[in-house]
């Protein structure tokens, strides 16, 4: 028994009027967030169309990254154009009462897509009836998606696999259909072409070749739509090393003239100016995937890191540059061999050395408590720590002083370390001035946990700080106010893209 309308949209849609999905109605599904909007809720320049349409790519505007929404309708494949036009008839169908679910290729999907031929797809309307032959192949070929029956001989009756016309969309996992045949209705089988089981992999010979191009085409897109980790930080992203610091940028929404710049034909092909984008800032503070030595193995979450061979340093994603600062880091696994440095760092301290080898970082090393500045070691703490240790490390930093002045010596700031949750006394004091970050290296097979906050296992007392944590909330704040002073500054500046 079909659902009703009702009973198969009880979810929100997500769109901006907060309303719930509206089957029947022309409405887009984003394509990296996979939400549904309303047609009559967005501003792109869309054709009248059918519900239940597949072949198109729709951003919008938290998507998109350039503060609106973004759509292109794609040329349908015979294989899409089937999907849609039995979803079109089932809802008609229980529009209209009616509980039917397998429809004639004959007398209903073929009149159907020849009267709503070009909503349903870009391909030139066919001259010659063998697109007829077409669809029908296609429908036996793809025996996960659609159901095959044959009441009278040569009278052929096809329905959806899953039924559910809330999983019809563009986005390529919900097309995927994992419900099994129902019962009295066999599965199409027909001795085309050879190969696996699998859907993408039976595709080798289309039937004509405008089909085998928007088949190649639909394989790209679905290759193109890989999601990102929960972090949200691309995986491929290039290392910090030799003195080249890489930032990952994104489209500034606020930026002036974005829109203008996006539709000028005369900036196609030119560089893009600086000031359309900004720095991308992520909500946590976590190690960093692209500030770090790549033999250096982090976790999916980005709080665990594992050595390998030689000291080599990994830096936490945000730094910090005045204020009482606070983080810890658990020693999970130190073997006798394995040795670790922790402390602080600059976004200059050398990754492939330990932390505190040069003048831009500052460490506390596990063998007999040595702490470390430009390689010079000073006796710091008896029996230094090892596996099962919660340390702490808090930073003290004043306020920048002259910007022009090369690396200048600080006063009253300190670095103050803690085992277990035991004060270790004050480490470095007048530090050089700059933005410090959270750094991490390890000797061989090491494996530490930074806790960046705010719930610490020891947290510090009788001392004001902040968790390294809060660092992320205060660099969006830092770095939009920097944007607005800029665009204010340079407004008259900025072209018109006309």
């Amino acid at each position: 028994m079909s659902e009703t309308k009702e009973e198969q949209t009880p979810e929100l849609s997500g769109c901006y009027c907060g309303e719930k999905r509206k089957l029947g109605t022309q409405e887009f599904q984003c394509s990296s967030c996979a939400t549904w909007f309303h047609g009559p809720c967005l501003d792109i320049q869309a054709e009248p169309g059918l519900p239940f349409m597949i072949s198109y790519q729709f951003l919008c505007k938290k998507c998109s990254g350039i503060g609106h929404e973004t759509f292109q309708k794609r040329q349908a494949t015979f294989l899409q154009i089937c999907q849609m036009t039995l979803a079109n008839l089932i809802f008609d169908a229980q529009a209209a009462g009616n509980d039917k679910n397998m429809f004639s290729r004959d007398k209903d999907i073929i009149p159907y897509i020849d009267k709503n031929w070009e909503q349903l797809t870009t391909m030139q309307r066919r001259v010659k009836v063998t697109w007829h032959t077409t669809i029908y192949k296609t429908m036996m070929k793809e025996s996960d998606v659609f159901l095959y029956k044959e009441d009278t001989p040569g009278e052929s009756y096809f329905g959806l696999v899953n039924q559910d016309l809330t999983k019809v969309g563009p986005v390529s996992d919900a097309n995927r259909v994992t419900a099994q045949p129902s019962q009295g209705l066999k599965a199409p089988s027909m001795p085309l072409e050879t190969g696996p089981g699998k859907r993408t992999s039976k595709r080798k010979a289309p039937v004509d070749n405008q089909q085998a191009s928007t088949l190649k085409q639909k394989k790209n897109d679905s290759s193109t739509s890989v999601k990102l980790p929960a972090h949200g930080y691309p995986l491929e992203h290039p290392f910090n090393k030799d003195g080249y610091r890489y930032i990952l940028a994104e489209t500034d929404p606020h930026a002036p003239n974005r829109q203008a710049f996006d539709e000028s034909v005369e900036w196609a092909g030119k560089p893009i100016p600086g000031y359309l984008y900004r720095c991308l800032l992520g909500n946590d503070v976590l190690l960093a995937l692209h500030d770090r030595a790549p033999q250096l193995k982090v976790s999916e979450d980005r709080k665990t890191v594992s050595g390998e061979k030689g000291y080599s340093m990994i830096r936490a994603s945000h730094g910090v540059n005045h204020g009482n600062w606070y983080f810890e880091v658990k020693v999970n696994e130190m073997q006798n061999e394995s040795a670790a440095r922790i402390g602080w760092s600059l976004a200059l301290g050398n990754l492939q050395a330990p932390c505190g080898y040069d003048k831009f970082s500052y460490s506390w090393r596990s063998r007999k408590g040595t702490a470390f500045h430009q390689s010079r070691g000073h006796h710091y703490h008896d029996g230094g720590y090892g596996e099962g240790d919660v340390l702490g490390f808090f930073i003290s930093l004043p306020k920048p002083g002259d910007s022009e002045m090369l690396l200048p010596v600080t006063h009253k700031d300190r670095i103050v370390t803690y085992k277990n949750g035991v004060c270790s006394g004050v480490a470095f004091s007048d530090l050089f001035e700059g933005t410090y970050f959270p750094a991490v290296s390890l000797y061989k097979n090491a494996t530490v946990t930074a806790n960046f906050g705010p719930k610490f296992r020891f947290p510090p007392k009788q001392v004001e700080y902040k968790p390294m944590s809060a660092a992320a909330e205060q660099a969006h704040v830092e770095y939009a106010l920097a944007d607005i002073v800029y665009h204010v500054v340079n407004e008259d500046n900025i072209p018109d893209f006309l």
